[in-house]
């Protein structure tokens, strides 16, 4: 039983890149022997705006902006990290879990501008996914995120 007595959730953004095919790009953590795939996120520095965050991340993550925003998400969506994985992240003992704040684009370049071999990788690789697989190749933990942005986002894709 966890008895650390966490506060608040981490504030993040997530990061949907949308292909020419309605595919959604994902990669595969460095820090995660499981084999799950994931879309691109990452926290919100303080004082920090999501917008600026996203496009930040999005460079720090796959290597490229070729991309057009094409939607915001309404909503900020929680979820708790389990104790053995919090325990791991370097915020791990402030934070329960993140909430995040999702953001659509459209891929606008070719696929060699796509590199997950960053300054600080988080990713060893990437691919394209499709829309009816991304929740099964997701960590168990952040299926319910998924499902609610796959929702709101539905009518882009």
């Amino acid at each position: 039983m966890n008895n650390k007595p966490y506060r608040t959730y981490r504030r993040c953004v997530g990061i949907m890149i949308i292909n020419q095919n309605k595919e959604i790009l994902v990669g595969k953590r460095l820090d995660h022997p499981s084999g799950f795939w994931q879309m691109p996120q990452g926290g919100i520095d303080e004082k920090e705006n999501p917008e600026d965050a996203v496009w930040r991340e999005m460079m720090e993550e796959i290597g490229t902006n070729k991309a057009k925003l094409i939607k915001v998400s309404n909503q900020w969506i929680n979820y708790d990290i389990p104790y053995e994985t919090l325990k791991t992240l370097p915020w791990g003992h402030k934070y329960k879990g993140q909430t995040q704040k999702w953001f659509a684009f459209q891929f606008t370049g070719e696929e060699n501008d796509i590199n997950v071999g960053t300054a600080n990788p988080e990713f060893s690789k990437w691919k394209w996914t499709k829309i009816d697989s991304i929740i099964d190749e997701i960590v168990p933990f952040k299926r319910n995120v998924y499902s609610a942005i796959l929702e709101e986002f539905k009518d882009i894709l």
